[in-house]
């Protein structure tokens, strides 16, 4: 994606059970994947656990679930395995949750700019928001990828904050997990937890600014106010 400069304030959202409920095909593809050793399917009950660390370690994962090692050379494997029929299937069944691009039009709208900084690989990222029509509301987005580091290490979100010309004081981070929330914790920045995504304990033990159960709830207003606060 073209990078731009732009100008303050920038909201930053993740992408994975934030923007975009991912799991029905995350878990297809796991579970095609891990087939392959004739490991034990995965299931919804284990998405929490899974999912937001990337693909390499949504794997690993599945092989501690079961309680079977993983050696290098198989991990390199299925990994590729995976990449290949999660491409070959997007955008499968993820779908954009409620309210989401009446928000993101409704911030934009008031003049603030908007920016995803995600775990997922940019090779997934970017032709699934493609498909799914959320590419054109957002100036930068980055991936697990696009930098030497990734969430929670707060050069992920300070390197996005970079891209977008924008600045530390007048960003604020919108995720679903503990990764999400300590990058922002790390970059000094506001953050807002959503509690419908994919976090394994309750968004409010997450310890975010604030919490909010719909885009419904995320206004210029809000934002304004947590950017006083900060």
């Amino acid at each position: 994606m073209t990078e731009a400069f732009l100008t303050n304030p920038l909201v930053i959202f993740d992408l994975d059970g934030t923007l975009v409920d991912t799991a029905p095909d995350l878990m297809d593809s796991l579970n095609h994947t891990i087939s392959a050793v004739g490991l034990e399917p995965v299931t919804f009950d284990d998405v929490t656990y899974l999912v937001g660390q990337g693909v390499k370690v949504m794997i690993s994962r599945a092989f501690e679930l079961r309680k079977t090692h993983l050696d290098d050379e198989t991990a390199a494997k299925l990994f590729d395995r995976f990449m290949e029929h999660y491409r070959a299937h997007m955008p499968g069944k993820s779908t954009v949750y409620p309210g989401t691009i009446a928000c993101l039009e409704r911030l934009a709208g008031a003049g603030i700019q908007l920016a995803v900084c995600t775990n997922k690989l940019e090779e997934l990222a970017f032709p699934l928001m493609d498909q799914l029509g959320l590419t054109s509301h957002f100036q930068v987005i980055t991936g697990g990828d696009s930098f030497a580091v990734r969430k929670p290490d707060a050069g992920h979100i300070l390197g996005t904050i970079e891209r977008a010309g924008g600045e530390a004081s007048k960003a604020l981070m919108i995720g679903d997990s503990i990764n999400d929330i300590l990058a922002a914790k790390n970059a000094g920045i506001p953050s807002i937890a959503v509690s419908f995504g994919y976090s394994h304990v309750p968004a409010a033990e997450l310890e975010p600014t604030l919490v909010i159960d719909s885009f419904d709830e995320l206004t210029p207003a809000l934002v304004e106010k947590l950017f006083a606060q900060s």
